[in-house]
C-alpha cells in the first residue's frame, strides 16, 4: 500500500525519474483491486453509484497511472514513448508487460541514479582521477 500512496502522493504527475518494479508492479496490484471492488460492488448494489465512482476513481488514476509506466520504462532505459506498444493489440501488450518485468538498469543512466541504489557507487570512476 505504501508504494500505491507514494505513487499517487509523492509522484502524481512525475515524469521523470526512474521507478523500480516494486513500485510499479504494487501500483498496479492495488489499482487493479480497487477498480474491481468497486465493478463488483456496482453488480450488487446496482445503483449506478459505484459505477460513477470507478469512472471518477479511473480519471484520478490516469495520469498517475501513466507517470509510473513511463518511470518504469526510463529504469530499463526505454524512452516513455513504448507506452504506444499498447496500441498493437496482443503482440504489443505482451511487450510491455515483458519490458515492464524487466529488471533495472544499474547504476546511472540517461534518466537518473537506480532506484535501488545498486551500481551507483561511482568509485572505480574517480580512482587515479584525484
Amino acid at each position: 500500500m505504501n508504494w500505491y500512496l507514494k505513487v499517487i502522493k509523492e509522484h502524481y504527475a512525475d515524469f521523470k525519474g526512474r521507478a523500480r518494479r516494486q513500485e510499479y508492479w504494487m501500483f498496479v496490484l492495488i489499482n487493479t483491486a480497487i477498480s474491481w471492488s468497486l465493478a463488483i460492488l456496482d453488480y450488487f448494489v446496482g445503483s449506478g453509484i459505484f459505477s460513477a465512482i470507478s469512472v471518477l476513481y479511473s480519471l484520478a488514476v490516469f495520469i498517475p497511472g501513466l507517470a509510473v509506466s513511463v518511470r518504469r520504462l526510463h529504469d530499463i532505459g526505454k524512452s516513455g514513448w513504448f507506452l504506444l506498444l499498447i496500441f498493437l493489440p496482443i503482440i504489443g501488450w505482451i511487450w510491455l508487460i515483458v519490458l515492464f518485468a524487466t529488471d533495472s538498469e544499474h547504476g546511472l543512466n540517461a534518466w537518473g541514479d537506480n532506484p535501488k541504489g545498486m551500481g551507483n557507487n561511482n568509485v572505480i570512476d574517480t580512482i587515479g582521477t584525484e
